[in-house]
C-alpha cells in the first residue's frame, strides 16, 4: 500500500492517504491527500523510517518519532514548531498557552499561523493545540481528522482530568 512518485511517497491509513516528501537530509513534507493510492509500490529509501513510524504511530505502537526531519521556515515559524514537540503524546495546549510558551501572549494569531504552515502533520503535532474555549479549531488536514488523532492518542494515554477529548 506505499508507492513512490518522483521525490515523494504515500501511504495509506486510517485517515486516508499521506504524502510524505525529502531527501536524505530530513522529512520535509507529511500531509494528508484527499486521493487514495491502492497501488503498491515501495516507499523511496530516504522516507522508510518515516512511513515505518507513522504506521506504528497509527497501530499505537509509537508516541514519538525519531526520524530526521527539516522544514523551512522563518525563525518564528521554527520557535513555535519546536515548541509543539514539547506538547506530550495524548495532551493538549491551546493557542494563548503556546503563544506564552514562546514568549508574547500577544502572538496569538501569529502562533496560528505558524501552526497552519506546519508541513510535518503528526510528527510536528500541530493537532494538539486547540482553542482556549478547548473546541477545535483549525487544521490543514480537516477537523475530522485532528479530532481523530486526539482521541486516537488519549486512548493511549492515562485519562486526564478535565480533559475534553
Amino acid at each position: 500500500m506505499h508507492i513512490k512518485e518522483d521525490n515523494n511517497s504515500f501511504i495509506n491509513t486510517v485517515l486516508g492517504t499521506i504524502r510524505i516528501s525529502g531527501n536524505s537530509n530530513g522529512i520535509s513534507e507529511v500531509s494528508f491527500l484527499e486521493e487514495r493510492f491502492d497501488e503498491k509500490i515501495l516507499v523511496i529509501d530516504s522516507h522508510i523510517e518515516c512511513a515505518k513510524q507513522l504506521n506504528e504511530y497509527f497501530e499505537g505502537k509509537r508516541k514519538t518519532f525519531d526520524f530526521p526531519f527539516a522544514q523551512t521556515g522563518t525563525d518564528f515559524q521554527q520557535r513555535v514548531w519546536k515548541n509543539l514537540l514539547d506538547i506530550p503524546f495524548g495532551e493538549t495546549t491551546s493557542y494563548l498557552e503556546l503563544s506564552k510558551k514562546i514568549g508574547d501572549v500577544k502572538a496569538i494569531r501569529a502562533v496560528g499561523s505558524a501552526n497552519g504552515k506546519n508541513n510535518i502533520a503528526i510528527v510536528i503535532p500541530c493537532h494538539r493545540v486547540i482553542g482556549s474555549n478547548n473546541k477545535l479549531v483549525g487544521y490543514a488536514g480537516g477537523l475530522w481528522r485532528k479530532e481523530w488523532l486526539l482521541k486516537h492518542e488519549m486512548s493511549f494515554s492515562p485519562v486526564k482530568e478535565g480533559m475534553l477529548f
